[in-house]
């Protein structure tokens, strides 16, 4: 059985899980944490920062959440269309997990790393500048929604988006300025295998730097 190694409230756990769990593979999942230092220690020697999610099929160790979809994809095909087969639109499919990961998670993850920097005193010019290139990624993405259609199916894309909007709506609200994206958030955490993370997760809330708000 594959063998998934990461934390409930980490989004790019998330990410592996939702493919892995609407894929219908089986796994067992590891918690990394203080609590279980034989799991952070296997994180920790498989990549070169040590840090997770990580898979681990039979001898094949796999990091980085993009990684580990491919993988599933390519080696443990279930009924998830995780990515085209027609190598073109695979290509434009990895692209738009790119924009979620580097532009929507990434200015995210700044804003919590300066609460994290500086609690009671974070830089709010640094703040300001990943907030600002949030809503630079919200309008881009709410035009692209206009022409997206999934179908209903999941797949990378879903997968990647997820969890950064979910997150990002925490620092950054989507409001009514963008009513595609809202709807598209929405409709993901709606979806059960993304339902479940976010139960998952609920336990690790009060630990969200800038604070989570009472909703989700």
């Amino acid at each position: 059985m594959l063998e998934l190694y990461g934390h409930p409230f980490s989004s790019y756990t998330w990410k592996a899980v939702i493919a892995l769990r609407v894929n219908e593979t089986p796994f067992a999942f590891r918690m990394v944490g203080p609590e279980h230092p034989e799991n952070t220690a296997r994180v920790a020697a498989a990549s070169p920062l040590g840090k997770f999610p990580l898979l681990i099929d039979d001898e094949t160790h796999v990091f980085e959440a993009t990684s580990i979809i491919e993988h599933v994809w390519l080696h443990h095909r279930g009924p998830a269309p995780l990515l085209p087969d027609d190598p073109v639109e695979a290509a434009r499919v990895r692209m738009i997990d790119r924009v979620f990961d580097n532009y929507v998670m990434a200015p995210l993850q700044a804003v919590v790393g300066e609460y994290l920097r500086a609690p009671k005193a974070p830089d709010q010019v640094r703040i300001d500048e990943a907030l600002a290139q949030l809503d630079r990624a919200y309008r881009w993405l709410e035009d692209w929604l206009a022409g997206y259609r999934s179908d209903g199916a999941i797949s990378l894309i879903e997968c990647a988006a997820a969890p950064s909007l979910f997150y990002a709506d925490w620092v950054r609200p989507i409001g009514e300025a963008f009513p595609r994206l809202a709807a598209f958030r929405a409709h993901l955490l709606a979806l059960p295998a993304v339902a479940h993370c976010i139960d998952e997760a609920r336990p690790w809330r009060a630990f969200f730097p800038p604070g989570a708000p009472d909703r989700d």
